[in-house]
């Protein structure tokens, strides 16, 4: 979902209701609608009050009122004007068709009220004063209004965002020493913002209602898109129900070495959890027995190795039956830094002819060997590099400090100059595609700092690339690229720039496997403890994962972060 300024957002507004006739009136119902549905999901609440000030946002509030008003005993709105002829038309539309009467509040006086202190006792307080209507610096009433929110001992959902923050900020919004409402939890409308994204808005949920408008039809400055379920949605759609295991795909994980066996067979119990049909594991001979221990449903090929335990050169004569009849290579997991070892994986990477996931060992073997991760052309197999600041300051020659000081460059140079699909992962993971379009992923929590993690995310790569998308359309939609008109349009701009657009559907796929890895540690954490999760947890907790994108994609409701 790609990430729009202030203004992109308006502008699509503006050519969804001129083009289609849809008045903002039925906008501000919608977002009413997903508002209340927001608030329902995550929060207990009896008593509702919606705070509006004069902006969008606050015709959103009113909106959100009246869809709360069936799911609440009581729904109070405060309008921080003397009366409705002070509003925008819209704005004053929608107050016209309250059921309750509002309580206008013309002044700071005005706040200490009874009627309003009353009101801003409730449960559940929707901030809707400013939302993304930005002005430099809250003042006066509005700035007393958000102080009285923050003072409330309600849960405090903003519309739009926090009133206070500046949408188009990529500061974290305590570096800006603003007033702004503090909430827990941000539901937003056609596009998230960069305030979203970058600004630490909240530990909360925060969700994207795209109310109809078509967001790909508005301009891209920022150049960012945010991972949410719409991308798993397009990743994974619903199996047909004569489906059968070849449907989708084969996975062929080569990895481990002595010592470390847990981390091949973590790879390939992801790529199988993540819904590749089947799955086989080649590690050197001496822990094959142990991979295949972890699970019946593994396959495993034993490869030559070194005295060391580690894969040998002379597996290399095993690639081409190893390979046949298999979709994607997965490559890296517990290989060692045997040299040896790593001249098997250059050896295999320069001849391989399936889509490649890269990790761990596999991306240490070219420390020194930079240059050979480039792919040939575009034509060449997709590849994604999967790794760490510390494996990226290697491959670079640079400090690490270097890297975590702007890694939205960094993966996409490292994506520029290699031609691959580049996972650069940190407390934000950026997914710099092979399409030149790149993610930003805000799932995930410090419970993946332990071994085994990186390997279940290189599992789940796997089996998303095998996988068959779901509407070319639907994915239009996320990129933010102009809509076809018709599938004679799609066509053509298939046959146009056809290895453009498999690149795009590629790297669509791994940033779904990005979001899908860190909601399943989000889910962990919550369910045990981010100290007493473990890597193999995630398997478990990947079905919750895939549960939640489904309800993403039927509910309309995408969520940035739970």
């Amino acid at each position: 979902m790609r990430i729009l300024t202030r203004n992109e957002v308006q502008e699509a507004e503006r050519e969804a209701t001129g083009r289609t006739g849809m008045s903002a009136l039925v906008l501000m119902q919608r977002a009413g609608s997903a508002v209340a549905q927001f608030c329902v999901s995550h929060f207990k609440f009896s008593s509702v009050c919606v705070v509006c000030g004069r902006s969008k946002s606050s015709g959103y509030g009113m909106a959100a009122a009246e869809a709360l008003r069936e799911l609440a005993a009581t729904v109070s709105v405060i309008i921080l004007a003397g009366e409705a002829t002070e509003l925008t038309d819209d704005t004053a539309a929608m107050c016209s068709r309250l059921s309750a009467e509002p309580i206008f509040v013309a002044d700071e006086a005005g706040l200490d009220d009874n009627a309003v202190r009353d009101a801003l006792g409730a449960d559940l307080i929707v901030d809707a004063i400013a939302g993304g209507d930005f002005a430099p610096l809250l003042e006066g009433l509005a700035r007393k209004a958000v102080e009285a929110v923050n003072d409330a001992f309600g849960t405090v959902v903003s519309v739009d965002l926090p009133s206070g923050i500046d949408p188009d900020s990529k500061a974290p919004a305590h570096e800006s020493g603003v007033d702004a409402v503090f909430a827990h939890g941000i539901i937003t409308f056609i596009a998230p913002k960069p305030a979203h994204v970058f600004g630490e808005l909240t530990s909360g949920p925060i969700a994207v209602s795209e109310i109809g408008v078509q967001p790909a039809l508005a301009a891209h400055s920022t150049g960012l898109s945010v991972i949410t379920g719409q991308e798993v949605g397009i990743t994974f759609p619903p199996r047909l129900s004569d489906a059968h295991k070849g449907d989708f795909g084969h996975v062929l994980v080569i990895a481990g070495s002595r010592g470390k066996a847990g981390v091949a067979a973590l790879a390939g119990m992801a790529a199988l959890r993540a819904g590749a049909g089947l799955v086989t594991v080649a590690c050197p001979k001496s822990i094959q027995a142990t991979v295949a221990g972890f699970a019946p449903e593994l396959m495993t090929e034993g490869l030559a190795e070194t005295p060391d335990g580690t894969i040998a050169m002379d597996a290399a004569g095993q690639l081409e039956s190893l390979t046949t009849g298999k979709d994607v290579i997965v490559l890296g997991s517990g290989l060692s830094r045997n040299p040896e070892t790593a001249g098997f994986v250059r050896h295999l990477v320069a001849r391989c002819s399936l889509p490649l996931v890269l990790d761990g060992d596999g991306l240490n073997a070219f420390e020194g060997h930079y240059h050979e991760l480039k792919r040939g052309s575009e034509a060449a197999p997709f590849r994604v590099l999967i790794l760490h600041p510390g494996e990226a300051a290697r491959l670079f020659g640079v400090a690490t400090d270097d890297v975590h000081a702007d890694s939205l460059e960094v993966a996409r140079r490292l994506a520029r100059e290699t031609g691959c699909c580049v996972v650069l992962k940190g407390r934000r993971t950026v997914v710099a595609g092979a399409s030149t379009e790149t993610w930003v992923n805000m799932t995930g929590n410090s419970a993946l700092a332990k071994g085994g993690a990186d390997e279940v995310l290189a599992g789940i790569a796997g089996a998303a690339l095998t996988r068959r998308s779901g509407s070319l359309l639907r994915v239009g939609d996320v990129a933010g690229a102009r809509e076809p008109d018709s599938g004679a349009d799609l066509a053509a701009e298939q046959h146009a720039n056809p290895g453009q657009a498999s690149a795009f559907l590629k790297d669509v796929k791994v940033a779904a496997a990005v979001y899908l890895h860190g909601l399943a540690a989000d889910f962990a954490r919550d369910m045990l403890h981010e100290n007493t999760v473990l890597a193999s947890d995630l398997l478990d907790t990947l079905t919750e994962a895939f549960r939640d994108g489904d309800l993403q994609m039927d509910q309309r409701l995408f969520y940035l972060q739970k």
